[in-house]
């Protein structure tokens, strides 16, 4: 078969694939979960169920393949934001930022059973390796231009940064996704820290070594 055929083929494949997973993701947005089945998938789309079936099995591979799609697109968007910004602070930030921004956004679109739906399987696995690896390596470069903190390993400072920017799902507006990424970019700045105090003073928080002091003082007499 000519090459010209065959990525003719391979392309067509690609479109009505692309239209499945357009179809099922307007769907679930409009109407729900619950009103998804390979039945009006097809309709949707503009395909017999018999075409469906040769490309997916189920709607669960359908919401899978979709959801692998977007973290996808959203890895890219990210790359993108990293590779616009200059300075190594200033790409942790806009990367930051953007990251928070998706999950605040995906949070709102998505509902409770859908996301426990989609944020199961290998790619969202392999998706947050690739993640923490990009931040990782933006807070590696900060440190070594001196805007970032050196006292803690990058990859624990990444791990710090996206849970604490889980929490921007459940927050009320854009303005408070951006207070939540002020805070957290605070926490890697170059200080003294909480936790250099707390070692410094035995593993004792200072607030509980002052009522510890006072309390032998009390013994003693």
């Amino acid at each position: 078969m000519p090459k010209l055929w065959n990525e003719t083929i391979e392309a067509h494949r690609h479109s009505v694939r692309d239209a499945i997973l357009d179809a099922t993701a307007a769907t679930v947005a409009r109407d729900g979960l619950l009103a998804v089945t390979m039945s009006r998938i097809a309709q949707e789309t503009g395909i017999g169920r018999a075409t469906l079936y040769k490309y997916f099995p189920d709607v669960e591979a359908i919401l899978t393949a979709w959801h692998e799609r977007l973290v996808t697109a959203h890895l890219q968007q990210l790359t993108a934001v990293r590779d616009g910004a200059t300075g190594a602070g200033e790409r942790l930030e806009a990367v930051l930022t953007a990251y928070a921004l998706i999950s605040h956004e995906r949070h709102e679109g998505h509902g409770s059973e859908l996301a426990a739906l989609l944020h199961q399987g290998e790619h969202i696995a392999r998706a947050h390796q690739q993640l923490r690896d990009l931040v990782r390596e933006l807070i590696t470069d900060g440190a070594k231009a001196g805007d970032l903190r050196e006292d803690v390993a990058p990859d624990e400072l990444a791990a710090y940064c996206l849970h604490a920017l889980s929490a921007a799902s459940s927050l009320p507006s854009g303005a408070a996704v951006r207070r939540l990424v002020a805070v957290t970019l605070a926490g890697l700045r170059p200080q003294a820290t909480a936790i250099e105090s707390f070692i410094g003073h035995g593993g004792v928080a200072p607030q509980d070594r002052h009522r510890h002091d006072q309390h032998h003082r009390h013994s003693a007499h």
